[in-house]
């Protein structure tokens, strides 16, 4: 079969063919009167050979190599090329992952594209400093993709860089908030308590939503913080959690604080106040527990809370009484 042919069939150029020639890759096994190179089908089985090597990311010289020498094992090489196709995978996506947030910056021309490339870039530096500038900066310059941000705060170990990740995203509206609730159900510990203090510092009704679902995630760090984030908003669903936290002895100072806030509320008052006496009545708390309840009591308003300090001023625990007979005065006196 001559040149012309084998490359109709094949679907290799004669071009290419005569560069496998030139290679030492493919060797016409004969030729005609004319001088043409004539292809045998043993030729043109290495020729299908080559082509098949060449898929799968092979170079000329690797296939030769794996065509000619009869000692050549294939295992390493295709490890190899398993590890560059991840390798090259992971940069692909790379690119694609910061050309999707530039494109989500919406640079109105290339200096907005390149300040945008600067600032995800600041976002990556190992310099701490430089993280925290773009954080505190992209609220100025050119906007950073809230998808950036969240990534970054995630990911962030170091508490100040944090602390400005968060005041960023807060700037952004509550756009990150559905991105932020994916990391509630990390599997790292440390990112679910990023995600939840990120959700908390979050204006927004999308944000509220997702600390409300938090408040039954597996990870007991998560439900505290969002039981503090929505008792600080008035969230009657965090009062539950509040309480178990003062019985605990878990934030609890923050959690009667945030118990204040709610019982601003008058007719939520009283409803706060019969829970913590439900506590204090319950034959397992134990008696420092009735301590934190009998001082979270001071903070609520109203009837129901009076009364039970006036009870409480008479309990067998004397701790327990002096206390709510202390807090008795300060009502008293206001």
């Amino acid at each position: 079969m001559l040149i012309g042919e084998v490359a109709r069939r094949s679907g290799v150029s004669a071009r290419m063919l005569r560069h496998y020639e030139s290679l030492g890759l493919v060797r016409p096994s004969g030729r005609t009167g004319s001088g043409y190179r004539e292809y045998s089908g043993e030729d043109i089985r290495r020729i299908f050979h080559i082509e098949s090597l060449r898929s799968l990311g092979l170079s000329l010289r690797e296939i030769g190599r794996a065509l000619d020498d009869p000692s050549f094992t294939p295992s390493a090489l295709v490890d190899d090329l398993i590890r560059q196709t991840r390798e090259r995978i992971a940069a692909e996506t790379e690119l694609l992952t910061r050309l999707r947030r530039i494109d989500a910056a919406d640079p109105a021309g290339w200096e907005g594209v390149l300040q945008v490339v600067s600032l995800l870039q600041a976002l990556g530096s190992k310099s701490a400093q430089a993280r925290q500038r773009a954080a505190l900066s992209s609220a100025d310059e050119a906007p950073v993709p809230v998808e950036a941000l969240v990534e970054a705060v995630l990911s962030e170990r170091e508490p100040n860089v944090a602390g400005a990740l968060r005041w960023a995203l807060a700037r952004s509206g509550d756009r990150g908030a559905a991105l932020l609730s994916k990391g509630l159900g990390s599997p790292a510990a440390a990112v679910r308590e990023r995600a939840v203090q990120s959700l908390a510092e979050m204006p927004g009704g999308e944000a509220a939503a997702h600390l409300r679902d938090a408040l039954a995630n597996p990870d007991i760090v998560v439900r505290r913080y969002a039981a503090l984030a929505l008792g600080a908003r008035g969230e009657a669903d965090a009062v539950p959690m509040l309480i178990d936290m003062i019985v605990e002895g878990r934030n609890d100072t923050d959690a009667a604080d945030a118990l204040s806030v709610l019982a601003s509320d008058t007719a939520r008052a009283d409803q706060i106040a019969t829970r913590l006496v439900d506590h204090l009545a319950h034959d397992t708390t134990q008696a420092p527990a009735r301590g934190r309840l009998t001082q979270a009591l001071a903070g609520i308003p109203g009837t129901r809370a009076s009364r039970a300090l006036v009870e409480l001023s008479h309990d067998e625990d004397r701790a327990v009484a002096l206390t709510a007979a202390y807090l008795l005065q300060l009502r008293d006196a206001r």
